[in-house]
C-alpha cells in the first residue's frame, strides 16, 4: 500500500480473494491498518455476505499461541448470468463467482433476426436456468454476454459489425436485462436510461450487464482458467468468421475503442468480396464461412462454419484439406501478429480448430515468423472448448463487481 493510504474495505477483499492475505494478521501486516480498523473493515464484509470464516491457518505469531483463522471469499453468496453467441446458434448459463457452470443450455439463436428477437429469447432461456440451477433471480449480481462483433465497452454496444445486421449502435444492455426481468417476474428499473446503464434491480442496487466481444471473453477464460501465469496470451477464433482476443498482463487489450483483435478484415490480396463489403479479407478466404462455401461449390452441403466442423470430425477428405489451407492463410497473419505482440500462448478455437487448420497454422507460422518471435510460443488449441465464452464472461462480471473501487459503491448501496 502505498504511504499515508488507508486500505478500503474492498481493497481488503481483493486481498483475501487474491490468497495475498487471508487472516487478520496478514491483513495488518499488508496494509498497516491496526486491528481494529481490519477488524471494522471486516465486519462490512461479512454483513453484506461476501467473505467467511475457514479452517485454521498457520499461527500469526512467532510466540505461538493458537492457530488464526483463515478467511475465504464466499463464493456461495451470488451467481452470474452468461451467454456466448455466435451467428447461428447461442449458449448460457448460471455460472459461481467461483467459474462453476451450475446450469446450461445451448440451442439455435440466429443474429441476423435482430436483437429484440435474440435477446428476448436470451432472458427466456436466463430464467428457465436459474430454475434449473435452483437458484432464486435475486441471487443474480451481473450478467455478461459475449458477441460476434467489435463492441465498445463504455456503452456496450457494438459498433459497424460485419455480420451482425441490425445490432449497429443497439442498446443490448437494456433491452437483455429488460428481457431477464420479464420473464423472470421482476421489476425492472423505470426509465430507458437507467435501464440502458444498468439492466434490472435488485433490492434497490443496479445489476450490470457487460457485454463484449466473443474472441475477447474466450482469451479471458482460457488464459484465466489455463494459463494466470502468461503475460502476453492471444486467442484466434475460426468459425464462420475470424477474431482474435488478447489478454496482456492479466486484462484484456481492446485498443482505444474496442476494435483490437479483428484480424478477420486483414488484407491479404485475394479476390473474394467480405461480408464487410471489401474485397481480399482474411475471413474472406480462410473462415469457416469461406471453407463452407468452397465445398459447397463442389457440391458438398455446407452453409457455415459448424457445417465444416461436423465435415471434420466426419474425415471428409475435401473438408479436410480445406481447412489445412486455410490455416496456411491465417498462419501467414498470423506471423504478423506474434512478431508485434510476442505472446507466450497462441491458442486456436472456433468451429475450424482441429488438426488439419492447426497443422496448416504451424506450417506457415514457423516459416514465417522470426525464430526469436517462436522461441518461446506454445501452439496450442482450445482447453474449455464452447464454454470457453460462457467462463470468459463470467470472470469478466465477478472482476468488475469485486474490483476494490465498485466494492465501496456496493456496500454503500446495501447500506453495511
Amino acid at each position: 500500500m502505498r504511504a499515508g493510504h488507508q486500505a478500503s474495505a474492498g481493497e481488503l477483499l481483493e486481498l483475501v480473494r487474491s490468497g495475498r492475505a487471508t487472516t487478520r494478521g496478514a491483513l495488518q501486516q499488508a496494509t498497516g491498518l491496526s486491528r481494529a480498523t481490519v477488524g471494522q473493515r471486516l465486519d462490512r464484509l461479512f454483513r453484506a455476505g461476501w467473505l467467511r470464516e475457514g479452517a485454521g491457518g498457520p499461527v500469526d505469531s512467532p510466540q505461538g499461541g493458537r492457530p488464526s483463522i483463515t478467511l475465504e471469499f464466499d463464493d456461495e453468496h451470488a451467481v452470474v448470468l452468461a451467454a456466448d453467441l455466435d451467428t447461428r446458434h447461442g449458449r448460457a448459463a448460471v455460472v459461481s463467482l467461483s467459474g462453476e457452470i451450475q446450469a446450461e443450455h445451448h440451442g439455435s439463436l440466429r443474429i441476423e433476426d435482430g436483437p429484440d428477437a435474440v435477446l428476448g429469447e436470451l432472458g427466456r432461456w436466463f430464467a428457465e436456468l436459474l430454475e434449473k440451477a435452483g437458484q432464486r433471480a435475486d441471487a443474480v449480481c451481473g450478467i455478461g454476454i459475449a458477441v460476434p462483433g467489435p463492441v465498445d465497452t463504455d456503452t456496450g454496444k457494438v459498433v459497424q459489425p460485419p455480420i451482425m445486421p441490425g445490432w449497429d449502435g443497439y442498446d443490448i444492455r437494456g433491452r437483455l436485462g429488460r428481457a431477464f426481468a420479464e420473464h423472470a417476474g421482476i421489476e425492472s428499473e423505470s426509465g430507458a436510461g437507467s435501464a440502458t446503464r444498468a439492466g434490472i434491480t435488485r433490492s434497490g442496487a443496479r445489476i450490470p450487464v457487460l457485454v463484449d466481444n466473443d474472441a475477447n471473453l474466450m482469451a479471458y477464460g482460457e488464459q484465466r482458467t489455463g494459463y494466470p501465469d502468461c503475460s502476453a496470451f492471444a486467442l484466434v477464433k475460426v468459425s464462420t468468421g475470424i477474431g482474435a482476443g488478447m489478454v496482456v498482463g492479466g486484462s484484456i487489450y481492446r485498443g482505444v475503442d474496442g476494435g483490437a483483435g479483428d484480424i478477420g478484415h486483414i488484407r491479404v490480396g485475394a479476390d473474394a468480396l467480405c461480408r464487410c463489403g471489401s474485397y481480399g479479407c482474411l475471413a474472406a478466404v480462410a473462415s469457416g464461412g469461406a471453407v463452407a462455401r468452397r465445398l459447397a461449390e463442389s457440391g458438398v452441403p455446407a452453409t457455415s462454419g459448424s457445417d465444416v466442423r461436423d465435415l471434420l470430425t466426419a474425415g471428409h477428405p475435401e473438408a479436410m484439406a480445406l481447412a489445412r489451407e486455410a490455416g496456411r492463410q491465417v498462419g501467414d497473419v498470423l506471423a504478423t501478429v506474434v512478431t508485434l505482440l510476442n505472446p507466450g500462448v497462441l491458442m486456436i478455437a472456433g468451429d475450424l480448430a482441429g488438426i488439419p487448420f492447426l497443422t496448416g497454422v504451424r506450417e506457415l507460422l514457423y516459416q514465417r515468423a522470426l525464430p526469436r518471435s517462436t522461441a518461446h510460443l506454445d501452439v496450442v488449441t482450445s482447453r474449455l472448448g464452447e464454454r470457453a465464452g460462457l467462463v470468459g464472461a463470467g470472470a469478466l462480471v465477478v472482476e468488475y463487481l469485486y474490483a476494490p473501487e465498485r466494492v465501496e459503491e456496493r456496500l454503500a448501496a446495501l447500506g453495511v
